[in-house]
Formats: C-alpha cells, sequence, structure tokens
C-alpha cells in the first residue's frame, strides 16, 4: 500500500468576520457514509445556523462538497482545496456559519471558509499511514542532539525519549529508509551507536499537530 495521509483526529476552530461566526471541524471518515453521518451530526446540533457547507474526500477517490447555499463556489469547493493542498484523504471538513448581518461579498467568504477549515485541519493534525518500522537507538548525551536531527531526515518520527545513564529513543522510520538511517546512525558515531530495529507494521502516525 502506497503512503497516504489522514487527519489524526479531530479538530475544531472559530473565525469571527464582520460578526458573522464560522466553526470549522475536521474529522477522520474511512468511507462516505461515514463523511454522510458526520455531516448530518452537524447539521443537527447546528439547526439554527444560516449555512452548514461541507466537503470530503475518501481515500478510493470519492469527493463531495456543498456550498449550501452560499453563493456558488465561495464555500465547499474551498474547503475541499484545503485538502487537496495537504494531500489528506479519509476526511470530512463542515464550516457553519452564523450570519452576522453584514454581507462579505465573494472574496471575503472564501478567505473564511478557507481559514475555517484550514485552522480545523491544523487542530485535527496530519498523520501518515504507510508502512513503518519500529526502532530504538540509545546513544551518550554528547550525541544526543545529533542523532535526534538525523530523524526526520530519513522521514522518522521520535516517538519518546528515555533519558537515564545514556539517551534512549525510540521512534518509526518508513521501512523503505531504514537501512539508509542505519548507516547515518552508525557513520556520525563512528560506529559507537546502533539501530535496534523491530517490527515493521502498517499504520498511521502522527506527522504533524
Amino acid at each position: 500500500m502506497t503512503e497516504f495521509f489522514i487527519p489524526s483526529g479531530e479538530g475544531r476552530a472559530e473565525y469571527t468576520e464582520k460578526r458573522s461566526r464560522f466553526l470549522g471541524v475536521v474529522h477522520p471518515a474511512e468511507t462516505e457514509e461515514d463523511a454522510k453521518a458526520f455531516i448530518a451530526g452537524i447539521r443537527k446540533t447546528h439547526y439554527d445556523a444560516r449555512h452548514n457547507c461541507w466537503c470530503y474526500r475518501i481515500q478510493d477517490g470519492t469527493e463531495r462538497y456543498s456550498d449550501d447555499g452560499e453563493p456558488q463556489g465561495t464555500a465547499g469547493l474551498p474547503m475541499l482545496e484545503v485538502l487537496h493542498r495537504e494531500n489528506v484523504t479519509n476526511a470530512v471538513c463542515v464550516v457553519t456559519r452564523y450570519f452576522g448581518g453584514i454581507l462579505l461579498g465573494t472574496g471575503g467568504l472564501l478567505r473564511a471558509y478557507t481559514k475555517a477549515a484550514k485552522d480545523a485541519l491544523h487542530a485535527a493534525g496530519i498523520s501518515a499511514v504507510r508502512s513503518w518500522t519500529a526502532c530504538r537507538v540509545t546513544c551518550p548525551y554528547a550525541l544526543f542532539e545529533r542523532v535526534r536531527a538525523v530523524v526526520p531526515v530519513f522521514s522518522g518520527v521520535t516517538e519518546a525519549v528515555d533519558y537515564g545513564a545514556s539517551v534512549t529513543l525510540s521512534l518509526v522510520v518508513p521501512a523503505e529508509e531504514v537501512p539508509a538511517f542505519r548507516d547515518r546512525i552508525i557513520d556520525l558515531s563512528a560506529g559507537s551507536v546502533t539501530v535496534e530495529e523491530g517490527n515493521s507494521v502498517q499504520k498511521a502516525v502522527p506527522i504533524s499537530k
């Protein structure tokens, strides 16, 4: 399976523009049915809002969006573009607007819906789904910062650090990057530090928050 990106969890954000409140939420959705159910739940919660605009992208290629009464192209599509720019799938985004009595115009709506969606996605965080290999690296404190700096070079993620007599980093590295990562650690430590490799597992790992 090739790498793809999903929301790490649910993220919410609020944005106010000329007294209109925009409530953005991004939520994981593995199927179109999941996305539709989430949208229905938001509509029920915010039944009194002027607009509940939405979009979703599913890993199987399904994409949908709705402006829910806003001028065409000012809400659902720019929200979907936020997911496209971050290459995020299996995600549903809803932005609820409570109208503040002042018209925002096309440009203002585009900016507001884009910002609410972007901020909600940022709050959710992004995870990479791929084959990850668990690794442990134990090194002296003198090498700790250099070792830690190498991890992201190979798209790895440090999950925990144990500070004892030495420093032990528990991390995951993309399976295909492990040989090169191991060689770099050996080189920078002149062979004094090695990489303990565990199992490779297909899973989602947070890469941003």
